[in-house]
C-alpha cells in the first residue's frame, strides 16, 4: 500500500498546480531547487519542458544546461511540484533553465534542433553509414521505429567510426511501469489508446507458445499484464525476435537473436513471435484484470461506484493512459472505491544525454510533440 499512499500525497498537492493558467515562459539561470519528484535526461529545456508536460504529477521543472560548471550533472531534467503549483524557492545561478508544465497550454507543434558534440548514448537498434548527420536524420525519420539519432561525424577518433549513424528507439506505447497482484483490485486500459501503429486486415495466425520458455538472449524485462499484452510490446520493439511472459510475476522477457529459437517446456511461461504484417489479437486493451493492481503514475483519483465506472472516467479523459480502481471489498476502507487514473510519459526520451566531441544528436522529425 505505500504507492498508494505516496500517490493520494502527491495528487493531493497537484489539485490546485493542474489548474493554473499557460505559462510557456523559460527563466534562463534560474533553478527552482527541491520538490523533486523525478529527474530524466533532457536534450535541452524545451524538450525538459516536454518530458515535464507529458509526466502525470510534474507542475515545473529545473533543467541543467550542458554550460553548467558546479558539477557534471549536463542534461539532468528535474520534474518538480507543490501544493501551490509554485516553487518555493527561486535561486539565480549559471548554467540552469527553469519552467512550467505545458499542461494548461494549448497544444503546439514542438520542433527539437540537431544538438552539436551532444550523444544521446544507448537505445541503439540499428547503425549504418551516413554522408552527414542529415542523411541520418531522414533515415531516422523514414524508419517508423527510429525516434532519435546520433550521428559520428568526419573528425572522430577512431576514424573506423566515422559518418557512423547510430538510430535509436524509445518506448512509445503507453506501459504500466509496475504490474502486481492485488486482492480486490481491477485495472484495464482506455479504448481509445493505439497500442500498435498499423491496422492490418488479416489476422495473425497461431504464434504463441503456451507452457513454453525461450530461454536467454534477454535485452530487456518490462511489465505486462498478459502474453497477448507481451507480445504487442514485442511487436513494438525493433530489437525483439520473440518472447517469453511470466505470468506469475507479469513480467516480460524480450529477447533478440536472429539465429536461432530453442523451445523448451515451461510451467507458468508463454512465449511467441511478433507480428510482422497482420493484426494481433487487442481483447486485452478492452478487457479489465481482476486482482491486479497498475502501480503509480496517478494524474488522479475519485470515488466512483464501480469498476465499469473506473472504465468510462479513463475512457473520457484524453490523459488517462490506464486505471487501477479498489473495490468495495478492498481491505483498507478508506481507499475503497477509488478509481485511480494514470499515463506516463510516452514521446522520445534518450535513456541518457553526454557531451562529445564531434558527433550531432538529434529526433526524428515525425517523432517530436
Amino acid at each position: 500500500m505505500e504507492g498508494f499512499l505516496i500517490s493520494v500525497v502527491l495528487l493531493s498537492m497537484c489539485s490546485f498546480g493542474f489548474t493554473q493558467g499557460c505559462r510557456m515562459d523559460l527563466q534562463n539561470n534560474m533553478d527552482f531547487p527541491g520538490s523533486d519528484v523525478a529527474q530524466v535526461y533532457a536534450a535541452d529545456a524545451k524538450h525538459c519542458q516536454q518530458l515535464c508536460t507529458d509526466h502525470p504529477s510534474c507542475m515545473f521543472f529545473a533543467f541543467i544546461r550542458p554550460d553548467w560548471t558546479q558539477d557534471n550533472r549536463h542534461f539532468y531534467c528535474y520534474f518538480k511540484v507543490t501544493a501551490s503549483g509554485e516553487p518555493k524557492i527561486q535561486t539565480p545561478i549559471f548554467g540552469a533553465t527553469s519552467g512550467y508544465s505545458l499542461r494548461s497550454c494549448t497544444p503546439e507543434l514542438t520542433e527539437f534542433p540537431v544538438y552539436q558534440n551532444v550523444d544521446f548514448l544507448g537505445a541503439d537498434y540499428k547503425t549504418l553509414f551516413a554522408a552527414n548527420y542529415g542523411d541520418c536524420q531522414n533515415v531516422c525519420t523514414d524508419d517508423p521505429f527510429c525516434q532519435f539519432f546520433t550521428f559520428v561525424n568526419g573528425e572522430f577518433t577512431p576514424a573506423s567510426i566515422r559518418f557512423k549513424c547510430h538510430l535509436k528507439y524509445s518506448w512509445t506505447v503507453p506501459r504500466p511501469p509496475v504490474i502486481a497482484a492485488l486482492a480486490n483490485a481491477v485495472s484495464g486500459f482506455s479504448r481509445s489508446i493505439q497500442m500498435l501503429q498499423p491496422k492490418f486486415a488479416e489476422e495473425c495466425e497461431r504464434s504463441l507458445f503456451p507452457q513454453v520458455d525461450i530461454a536467454g538472449k534477454n535485452f530487456e524485462e518490462v511489465a505486462a499484464v498478459s502474453d497477448k499484452h507481451c507480445q504487442v510490446l514485442c511487436s513494438a520493439h525493433p530489437r525483439c525476435t520473440y518472447f517469453s511472459f511470466t505470468s506469475e510475476s507479469f513480467r516480460c522477457h524480450l529477447k533478440e537473436n536472429p539465429l536461432e529459437m530453442v523451445l523448451k517446456a515451461q510451467n507458468g511461461v508463454t512465449s511467441g513471435i511478433p507480428a510482422r504484417g497482420c493484426q494481433l489479437d487487442d481483447t486485452w486493451v478492452r478487457t479489465p484484470v481482476e486482482g491486479v493492481d497498475f502501480r503509480g503514475e496517478d494524474i488522479q483519483y475519485k470515488k466512483v461506484d464501480s469498476a465499469e465506472a473506473c472504465q468510462k472516467a479513463c475512457d473520457e479523459d484524453d490523459k488517462c493512459q490506464f486505471y487501477t480502481y479498489l473495490t468495495e471489498q478492498f481491505n483498507k476502507r478508506d481507499y475503497r472505491r477509488r478509481c485511480y487514473l494514470k499515463r506516463t510519459i510516452t514521446i522520445p526520451a534518450p535513456p541518457k544525454i553526454v557531451k562529445l566531441q564531434n558527433v550531432v544528436s538529434g529526433f526524428s522529425l515525425t517523432a517530436v510533440p
